[in-house]
């Protein structure tokens, strides 16, 4: 089948390769020319597990191609998927500018009847106005439906959350265009949930929020683990053995990050307040994961009477390990602090710097500075205290001994629980985490 997909992140562009991996013949559309050819050259403007081979191998059999021209992707498309962004705007609500910039280009230059597949997260009803939004723009004679297909994917796994997804959700109005997703998506072979359009724009919200509440309950009861003297890790794996919860999301932190959690819990608690209902558990976990972010910090301002002048080592920049994406990231909270603090930091992330330089060049910033380096050993290296913000592997490599061995005051605040509180004391390390 004929697919356009317009947006090339995370959502378009995973979905646009794993929709030619399984044998359509898809066109990315994107406004960035140089972004484009990026692509066409076989390099994924994303830091994504096994995303880049799938580019090239699926570009090299012709199934697979980029452009900007926008026009030429619609007009003869049989499916159009949109997955551009929705950013949050500064009440939670979703910025739907894109959409209905893509929604109206679709409008004008569609020549054949389409199916046009909403990708994106989106509030309850949005479906219903872009079907409306582009019958008002319709150059030409032709039908156009549309239908709900929201994705699942994490970040650092969305390739093989993409092919070998628990389900996937379709909302559709008609017979014809329920049939339509369930031939594009047959090669995938995966379960496949057929709801209303609104059922599956509440599915990706309620799903998102759920696991969003799960970690902030956890995080809750860690900080309670603290004060009663229990263990978190403990507790949570006599909970995983319960099927009525699982083994999953259970673990404890400095909070959720990402392009999902806290833009969707924003969206819908906003979502519900247009009702005239109040979503309280999910404002509980928005107001758990705002706090939990700088516990640590809060804890080293208790131990340390400054920062002003102290090396920093800071072990870790992206939200999560897998992804070079900074959005919402616990380092985007804490460093700004630190800083402001008079502290240096010496900072280190395996794909991650990249970004985090153009939110914080090397150099001086207020009354402290940052400089980033490439071992993270090299980070810890005359360190006064040590922060973890994310558990990449590289990190969670390093022995206790060598923060003994490489630190001033080996002095340790892991927001990820990664080493054992035993191991770090038998290593000589003042170690403080979350909830043990």
């Amino acid at each position: 089948m004929k697919i356009a997909v317009a947006g090339t992140g995370y959502v378009g562009l995973v979905a646009g390769v794993c929709f030619a991996e399984k044998g359509h013949n898809v066109m990315c559309v994107d406004v960035d020319a140089a972004k484009v050819e990026l692509m066409k050259s076989g390099v994924s403007p994303i830091y994504e597990s096994d995303l880049e081979e799938l580019m090239q191998k699926n570009y090299a059999a012709g199934r697979l191609d980029y452009t900007t021209d926008y026009a030429s992707a619609y007009k003869d498309a049989d499916a159009i998927f949109i997955g551009v962004g929705t950013p949050e705007q500064p009440d939670g609500s979703a910025n739907l500018s894109y959409i209905a910039t893509v929604a109206r280009q679709i409008a004008e230059n569609v020549e054949k009847d389409c199916l046009v597949v909403v990708k994106s997260t989106v509030p309850v009803g949005t479906n219903d106005k872009v079907e409306q939004f582009i019958r008002d723009f319709l150059k030409r004679d032709v039908k156009i439906e549309v239908a709900s297909n929201p994705e699942f994917l994490a970040q650092g796994t969305a390739v093989r959350d993409t092919l070998q997804a628990a389900r996937i959700i379709i909302g559709t109005e008609s017979e014809k265009a329920e049939k339509m997703l369930r031939e594009i998506y047959a090669p995938f072979n995966l379960p496949i949930v057929s709801v209303s359009r609104r059922s599956a724009e509440m599915i990706k919200y309620a799903s998102n929020d759920f696991l969003a509440l799960k970690l902030s309950y956890m995080n809750d009861i860690a900080n309670l683990c603290e004060l009663v003297g229990a263990d978190i890790e403990d507790v949570a794996r006599g909970m995983s053995f319960d099927e009525r919860i699982g083994s999953r999301f259970l673990g404890a932190g400095i909070g959720y990050g990402g392009s999902c959690f806290p833009k969707d819990t924003k969206a819908l608690k906003f979502i519900a307040n247009q009702h005239g209902y109040r979503l309280r558990t999910v404002e509980a976990a928005v107001a758990v994961n705002t706090e939990q972010k700088t516990r640590l910090y809060k804890k080293a301002c208790d131990r340390l009477i400054t920062f002003q002048n102290l090396n920093i080592a800071v072990l870790g920049l992206t939200f999560k390990p897998g992804t070079d994406d900074l959005r919402e990231a616990p380092s985007l909270d804490n460093v700004p602090l630190l800083l402001e603090a008079g502290g240096n930091i010496i900072a280190y992330d395996p794909v991650g710097t990249d970004n985090f330089k153009r939110h914080y060049p090397e150099g001086k910033h207020g009354k402290g500075s940052i400089t980033y380096v490439d071992n993270p050993e090299i980070a810890l290296k005359d360190a006064n205290v040590c922060f973890i913000f994310t558990e990449w592997g590289e990190i969670k490599a390093i022995s206790p001994e060598t923060y003994k061995k490489l630190m001033t005051t080996p002095l340790v605040y892991d927001g990820r629980n990664i080493y054992e509180v035993e191991d770090m004391k038998k290593a000589g390390i003042e170690y403080y985490s979350i909830g043990r």
